[in-house]
């Protein structure tokens, strides 16, 4: 496993992305979020809220706002870490329990 990379998040949890799976995300389905690794860490670290996903309880989304936006990561946290499920640019901050 290629990691790409491995941060501690706001809530305490390790949350990693593989090389692959980045490359994945950056083009195939956000290309936005392409060479903005430290955006997404400092999402992880330091969001301006946390929502609990309405779908599944083990998912978080993590926003951080930049330029009248939000980066959104998504993550799935498993018992004291947890992985990216994919980050992106969005307006608007999903519904979900606030954290």
């Amino acid at each position: 496993m290629d990691l790409h990379f491995d941060v501690a998040s706001k809530l305490g949890k390790n949350i990693r992305i593989t090389s692959e799976h980045w490359k994945r995300i950056v083009e195939t389905k956000h290309r936005i979020i392409d060479g903005k690794e430290s955006l997404v860490t400092e999402a992880l670290k330091n969001p301006d809220q946390i929502r609990k996903s309405k779908k599944d309880a083990q998912v978080f989304l993590y926003y951080k706002k930049i330029n009248g936006k939000h980066a959104c990561v998504v993550a799935r946290h498993l018992n004291g870490d947890g992985f990216i499920i994919t980050a992106y640019i969005t307006d608007r901050i999903k519904a979900g329990d606030a954290i």
